[in-house]
């Protein structure tokens, strides 16, 4: 079973389109530090989704974590430029669905 760690608001709902691909989801609680992100099970995860992007220094705790890792973010606003490169996918959700988004991730 793929596992998702989600990080930031989930407003638009990508954790529960996930879960209806059966992806296994968990949330950060609060600031996605490296110990919330533990605690999220980000050592085993196959996907780091990131929904706001003011958290992008996350996306390097995510990676070093777990060197495996998909790192998609998925925010209207910018990914900051030293985040960018970390990123497998960054989704503007005003321009995919989360249901399109996670078919893609799944399939």
């Amino acid at each position: 079973m793929m596992r998702a760690v989600i990080a930031g608001p989930d407003e638009g709902g990508l954790g529960t389109a996930l879960k209806s691909q059966d992806v296994e989801t968990t949330d950060v609680e609060g600031v996605a530090s490296r110990p919330a992100m533990e605690d999220a099970g980000i050592h085993d995860a196959d996907l780091f989704v990131l929904t706001d992007v003011g958290q992008a220094t996350a996306i390097a705790v995510a990676k070093d974590v777990n060197p495996k890792i998909r790192v998609v973010v998925y925010d209207e606003n910018s990914i900051p430029e030293f985040a960018r490169s970390q990123a497998d996918l960054i989704v503007d959700p005003n321009l995919l669905t989360v249901d399109a988004v996670a078919e893609e991730l799944t399939a």
